[in-house]
This record gives C-alpha cells, sequence and structure tokens, in this order.
C-alpha cells in the first residue's frame, strides 16, 4: 500500500502540504528527487524502470501523487507514473486535471488513486476501468490502495469501496481504518504552522500503531516525502522506511540544474 496525507488550503502560507509514503517491492529501482524539465520546472523522484514519478511537485505550484488501486484482470498500456510525470508539466491543477481525464480515455492504465492540487483546486481521481472525480474540501485527506478519507467542509466522509479482487477485502478494510486514524491524528492543531504539522505528520508515517510503515518479505515502505508549497516550498526526503531512515532537504534551487537530497 502507499499512504498519501494532503491538506488543503488549511495552512495561509501554505495551501498545499503533503505527507507519504511509498510501498513498493524492495528490487524496484528508483531515482531520488532533483529537479528536471522546464517551463515548468519539476522537482520529483523517478522510478529507474519505467521512467515516470509517484509524487511531485512544479515551479507553478501544483502537487501530484498517486496510489495503486487494486484492480483484478487488468492489462495496463502505460505507466502511471508516466501520467503523473505528464500531469506535473500542466500550469495549474484544472489544467492537470483535464489532462488525467484525456488520458484514461486514450491510454489503459492499472487502477489508481490519483491527487492533483494547487493552492487553488483540488482533485482525487479513481480509476478501476471507471474514472470518478471528486473536488475536494480545504481539510485533512488520506489517500491509500482501497479509497480515500476525505475531510474538510465540517465534516469528515469516506470514499472506500470494496476491491475488485475479492481476496483483499479484508486488507482494504484494514486500510480504511488506518487512514481514518492517520486523518484523526493529523488534525491541525490551534495555531500550528504547516513545518509543525509535517513534523507530527512524520512522526506519524514511521509509527507503526497506524500501519502504514510496512515491513513484508520483498515488500514494503521504501521511502517517504514531506512537501509543503506557498509562500515557501519544501521537500524532506527519506530514502527508506521512515521509522529507520532520516529526512533530508531537496535541494531544488530555481538557479540549479538539478536538483539533490
Amino acid at each position: 500500500m502507499c499512504t498519501l496525507t494532503l491538506a488543503w488550503q488549511v495552512f495561509p502560507d501554505s495551501p498545499v502540504v503533503v505527507a507519504a509514503n511509498r510501498d513498493e517491492r524492495r528490487d524496484r529501482p528508483s531515482e531520488p528527487p532533483r529537479r528536471t524539465e522546464s517551463n515548468p520546472a519539476v522537482v520529483a523522484p523517478r522510478d529507474a524502470r519505467a521512467g515516470g514519478t509517484w509524487i511531485g511537485y512544479n515551479d507553478a505550484g501544483v502537487f501530484v501523487g498517486i496510489t495503486n488501486r487494486w484492480v483484478e484482470g487488468t492489462t495496463p498500456e502505460r505507466s502511471r507514473g508516466l501520467l503523473v510525470a505528464d500531469a506535473l508539466r500542466e500550469p495549474d491543477a484544472t489544467s492537470a486535471a483535464r489532462l488525467v481525464e484525456r488520458s484514461v480515455d486514450a491510454h489503459d492504465y492499472d487502477g489508481f488513486n490519483l491527487v492533483v492540487a494547487d493552492a487553488n483546486a483540488a482533485f482525487l481521481f479513481e480509476w478501476d476501468g471507471h474514472l470518478r472525480v471528486t473536488q475536494l474540501d480545504p481539510g485533512v485527506h488520506v489517500v491509500v490502495n482501497s479509497g480515500a478519507a476525505l475531510g474538510g467542509g465540517g465534516a469528515v466522509t469516506d470514499a472506500f469501496v470494496a476491491p475488485s479482487v475479492p481476496d483483499r477485502t479484508d486488507r482494504a478494510n484494514e486500510q480504511a481504518e488506518n487512514a481514518r486514524a492517520v486523518r484523526t491524528a493529523l488534525t491541525p492543531e490551534p495555531g500550528e504552522a504547516a513545518s509543525e504539522w509535517l513534523d507530527r505528520a512524520a512522526a506519524v508515517l514511521a509509527d507503526h500503531e497506524f500501519g502504514v510503515c510496512l515491513h513484508e518479505n520483498g515488500y514494503g515502505t521504501r521511502s517517504s516525502s514531506l512537501i509543503r508549497l506557498g509562500d515557501r516550498d519544501e521537500y524532506r526526503f527519506a530514502p527508506g522506511p521512515p521509522c529507520e531512515t532520516a529526512y533530508e532537504a531537496v535541494v531544488a534551487d530555481a538557479d540549479a540544474d538539478e536538483g539533490q537530497v
């Protein structure tokens, strides 16, 4: 599973704040975040096998992140990570959202949950052969493989559906409970700054009680990302499970050819 937590329009100086764990096979190669592209420049890690990415942002303030979604019997034509990379080239979240809709019509993808956000708009896309689009309200939202625990608007809602893979129903229910627990734990505190919330989010992502830092045979949490966009952009990246790997600042200055951890 992967876990993506978005605090959208919660902090005045940082409208997009994200804390995410990436879970993947341990033998799948990847590269750390760096600055690439131009007009707009993109800061993102890279999946060295398929060439795309699972998380990142661009100089226009657009964030894109993805989790897998369990789907049975698919024959994907194109990597989901390439869809993320495509969306990161767009100038705003609404344009990126329209690109996702066109791309799903044009290509076959494996199942995914994808979040697109900037200072003005935020969207959740759920794809399992049918596309569902939710425009998010301000608040804290937690996305996992089986769906999303959505906050905002003075209420909390769920976007979980039974997986099309029957033997994963118990795992899906467990994920849903984990997502709700993460959402509750990361309810912003009065007067809390975005950087302070990210510090708390890092502790939650590393805490095995929440079930979002995984250590399984040949599979588990491979990296973790803390991102905030607004008056000041910040990216902290842990190139391993956050329970045992320190976050390091990603250097992605506009004057640099590429960023580095």
